[in-house]
């Protein structure tokens, strides 16, 4: 036997338990392994650890902070990480690369110190990923502890006048086919070539949290009834409130008996746009073609009942008629729910005064409220929407009647989600089916920065919208 004198063992310490960062990657972990969104799966996470009494509204805050915050600037991060690290990131365990990925964005996209950033997500791996693994998370953080936010993205991005579209895609964390889109929807709705300026803009609003806003539905609400000390008023739509930081949609009487509701200003200004614009003849039937969940169809519905009209909402997925049916609840006016495929209908041609035809779309315009969207969205996804959309486009005009007004909306700036889809359609109509392009900006007084027109594209940075596009057409035969 040795008479070497042997080093007493280390006592084992159990990991401290950190039920914000634990919140936080187990939501990350969701993101990826269900392909679930971030919006849909943090609210019932974080109302359970409240109710347990695990976390406050503090804690809370920063949760929702680390999970949204590391979702949009995931691009970035792994370019950072990719530098820091001895292998591909592919070959990097995906639980591992959320918990890196976490630790990043506490280092590089926080106040939070460093000291403090690295010990908690390195007992954070400890805690998920066990001691062997947490050891090469505190060997990594630490290399990029090293560097700031902006020396890092210089280090990892190509100059801009090398690669433009890479440099933007990497300093913005965005794919370079969306900053390539973006680049293109700028330029189509302006006067010339789109600079550098605009193209960033436009892309780091994306990852600027958005507003709560709410919809005061006519009739039933009314928007003073949302700001009274709560809220406070939308920028363009005269039934829009935003939420103040940290209120609750649910806190509100309103809201809770189905008289308001949440909806971006974006998706009001649309259907605003369709109930104002000009029809010749009767104006009393209104149609919502793909009305699920049912926001949109719950301000059309509360819109034509002033005017004495009545709103057909159709929505092809069952479940989702149901949340239409429960939005129009309460409607003061004739409204009728129907379980319908919009591209076969059940109702004759010709038999509405005016239609909406919200197309299901990649969802390139609300990538504030869906970060991982961006890094889930592939360029041949915008090939499988292309023939439903113009199919739906095509069927609304076949519904509304000569003289009556379709609105064809999309939450995308694409441009073959857009402006292509409306010119293929009008070019493709059959005999007997005529459409004319109507000037939609007029129908949204007061919002700037609409472009050459007639079709109008918002956009976070120049309206605090969601990139909603609309395009009016009147049917003429």
């Amino acid at each position: 036997m040795s008479t070497r004198q042997q080093r007493p063992a280390k006592p084992y310490r159990r990991p401290r338990r950190d039920p914000v960062r634990i919140l936080a990657y187990e939501a990350l972990r969701a993101v990826d392994e269900r392909d679930a969104y971030a919006n849909l799966v943090l609210p019932p996470m974080l109302k359970k650890a409240r109710d347990k009494g695990e976390l406050d509204e503090r804690d809370a805050a920063l949760a929702t902070e680390l999970v949204y915050g590391t979702l949009r600037r995931q691009g970035s991060y792994d370019a950072v990480i990719a530098e820091c690290v001895d292998r591909p990131l592919r070959e990097v365990d995906p639980p591992v690369l959320d918990v890196l990925s976490l630790g990043a964005h506490q280092l590089l996209g926080t106040r939070i110190p460093p000291h403090a950033a690295v010990s908690a997500t390195v007992e954070l791996a400890r805690a998920v990923l066990g001691d062997g693994r947490a050891k090469f998370v505190n060997a990594v953080l630490r290399r990029i502890s090293a560097r700031g936010y902006g020396e890092w993205l210089d280090r990892v991005a190509p100059p801009l006048d090398e690669d433009p579209e890479e440099h933007l895609a990497v300093h913005h964390a965005h794919p370079r086919w969306i900053v390539s889109a973006f680049w293109d929807a700028l330029t189509a709705a302006g006067t010339g070539e789109a600079t550098v300026e605009q193209v960033a803009e436009a892309l780091e609003a994306d990852n600027e949290r958005p507003a709560v806003t709410l919809v005061a539905r006519p009739g039933r609400a009314t928007r003073e009834e949302l700001l009274n000390g709560t809220a406070t008023a939308g920028s363009w739509s005269p039934y829009a409130a935003h939420l103040d930081e940290g209120g609750e949609p649910g806190a509100l009487d309103a809201v809770r008996e189905g008289r308001a509701g949440v909806q971006d200003e974006g998706s009001q200004l649309v259907a605003l746009a369709l109930a104002n614009a000009p029809v010749d003849g009767d104006d009393r039937a209104w149609l919502d073609v793909c009305a699920g969940p049912g926001g949109k169809a719950a301000l059309l519905g509360a819109l034509a009942a002033e005017r004495g009209a009545g709103l057909v909402a159709a929505e092809k997925q069952p479940h989702r008629a149901g949340l239409v049916a429960r939005s129009l609840a309460g409607n003061p006016g004739p409204y009728t729910v129907v379980t319908a495929d919009g591209t076969r209908p059940p109702w004759q041609p010709g038999s509405f005064d005016r239609v909406l035809v919200d197309v299901p779309c990649s969802g390139l315009g609300a990538l504030r409220r869906r970060p991982e969207a961006r890094w889930r969205r592939r360029p041949e996804d915008l090939q499988g929407f292309a023939p439903l959309q113009r199919s739906l486009l095509h069927e609304a005009l076949r519904a509304v009647r000569p003289g009556g007004v379709v609105a064809y909306v999309t939450c995308s700036p694409h441009l073959a989600e857009t402006r292509l889809v409306v010119d293929d359609v009008l070019e493709r109509l059959p005999g007997g089916l005529a459409a004319e392009r109507l000037d939609a900006r007029p129908l949204l007084p007061g919002v700037p920065d609409l472009g050459e027109g007639p079709d109008v594209q918002l956009w976070p940075h120049l309206h605090g919208t969601d990139a909603m596009y609309l395009a009016l057409l009147r049917r003429t035969a």
